[in-house]
């Protein structure tokens, strides 16, 4: 079957090449030696025995939910304008993709500027892109509480971007402040409080440091 195939091939090349009075035996042996280049690469890797099947994309590994992600539900809305960008950019930053992250994000921001869920999910990831907290990521907090200075959302997330960086001292004042301010029954008031009540335990050498 597969020298058949080879056959019809050369049929094929021999009518796309002919020309009256052109096709002379020069012609002839140079249709015949790249048929058997052909033929001779099939014989070395051709398996015509193997059924075929579609080549497997090698998929970048998804890496844990993002701090954003997991926290953002205890300050927003579940489902609101600023949900379909930031999920997108949660999955990229998953995959280790935090300029891409950044770029979803900066979309999501031209289309609803006065989002500050965007906003705060722009400064941290900023912060994952930039390893750290930096002056891009502050800039984008501030925005965001500038947006709604009441909100404890750009606080919180901006005390996790500076001791995401090392800056615990100063991630915990800033929480400390919240948590003064929030009212009893808040929803979000577990969420600092349980992450003070860690910080605690870690510098009193109860946790083991990570």
């Amino acid at each position: 079957m597969i020298w058949l195939l080879f056959l019809v091939i050369a049929l094929i090349l021999g009518l796309v090449l002919w020309r009256p009075g052109m096709f002379d035996k020069p012609s002839l042996q140079l249709l015949a030696a790249a048929l058997m280049i052909a033929a001779a690469g099939y014989i070395w890797q051709g398996r015509p025995d193997l059924p075929g099947q579609p080549a497997e994309t090698a998929e970048r590994p998804r890496g844990p939910e993002t701090a954003f992600a997991a926290l953002r539900p205890e300050f927003f809305e579940r489902f609101d304008s600023a949900s379909r960008w930031l999920i997108i950019a949660d999955s990229y930053q998953r995959r280790g993709n935090s300029a891409d992250a950044v770029g979803i994000i900066r979309s999501g921001i031209r289309a609803h500027p006065n989002n500050i869920a965007l906003w705060i999910g722009l400064g941290e990831a900023l912060t994952a892109h930039g390893n750290g907290l930096n002056p891009a990521a502050e800039l984008a907090y501030r925005r965001a509480a500038a947006l709604a200075p009441d909100h404890p959302g750009p606080h919180f997330f901006y005390g996790l971007s500076l001791i995401r960086s090392g800056k615990v001292d100063q991630g915990e004042a800033v929480w400390r402040e919240i948590l003064a301010k929030a009212p009893a029954n808040a929803k979000w008031r577990p969420a600092i409080a349980d992450r003070l009540d860690i910080i605690e335990q870690l510098k009193a050498g109860q946790l083991p440091r990570r």
